[in-house]
């Protein structure tokens, strides 16, 4: 299927690495022009090395990092029309022992990064429309064990979405979020816990997961891609659940 994705500018935050290098390189495959973003300048340099995209280094958590990195994605063709907001991560304390600056930490890394990059991408996108795609996860819509105060932002997250769509569909930007289950890549948490002990993992696919078995960052990517096209044109303010048939509800 073509998606129709050739000459658009896209930017991609947090993908130095994993789901989200693995999206910036599916939309270079559909000739987007791809920017990449990370904290660290060598990571991000690598991958717009591979991908052919440009680098743009920058910390979205702060309202002024994300202002920087939508400029530099504009200055590459003039315009942005996607941008995938994947920064995120599930590091943190054991349930019940969150102290007030790990629950800021938690909420800057996996909401206020995607808030502030909306809010600096809208004034570009708002020109001539584009889509825009939030990273959550399914610990944001059931009690899986997760770390609490990272489920709670990914909930919070998922509400934004579903808010956002409203003031942003009369400007013809769309907004979804898409919402892995347990993704397996390299470095993540899922090749660790295999490496440890492949039996357990297994175990738990076959009980919890309809499909038994991990997702891939490819099969992530390829249905963002999707999300961000003009195929997907009729769907905002949606949550997209790739798990394999994980949650129930």
């Amino acid at each position: 299927m073509d998606l129709e994705l050739n000459g658009k500018v896209a930017l991609v935050t947090g993908s130095s690495h994993g789901i989200g290098k693995a999206i910036a390189a599916a939309l270079a495959s559909e000739g987007c022009h791809v920017v990449v973003n990370g904290r660290n300048a060598d990571g991000v340099n690598k991958v717009a090395t591979e991908l052919g995209a440009t680098p743009a280094v920058g910390d979205v958590s702060t309202r002024a990092g994300a202002t920087a990195v939508l400029e530099q994605a504009v200055a590459v063709r003039g315009q942005i029309d996607i941008v995938v907001c994947n920064v995120g991560s599930g590091a943190s304390v054991p349930p019940g022992q969150e102290d007030e600056a790990e629950w800021h930490r938690m909420l800057q890394i996996n909401l206020i990064s995607a808030t502030n990059t909306v809010a600096a991408a809208r004034p570009h996108l708002g020109t001539r429309g584009g889509a825009i795609l939030c990273i959550s996860s399914i610990c944001g819509s059931a009690a899986l064990g997760a770390p609490v105060a990272y489920s709670a932002a990914k909930a919070a997250l998922d509400s934004f979405v579903r808010g956002a769509a409203r003031y942003l569909a009369p400007e013809n930007i769309r907004i979804n979020a898409l919402v892995p289950g347990n993704i397996l890549f390299e470095g993540s948490t899922w090749e660790r816990k295999l490496a440890a002990d492949p039996d357990r993992v297994a175990a738990m696919l076959k009980q919890e997961v309809a499909m038994a078995r991990l997702g891939t960052s490819k099969e992530v990517a390829d249905m963002a891609a999707f999300l961000c096209s003009a195929k997907a044109g009729f769907a905002t303010g949606a949550l997209f659940v790739l798990d394999g048939g994980q949650l129930r509800g």
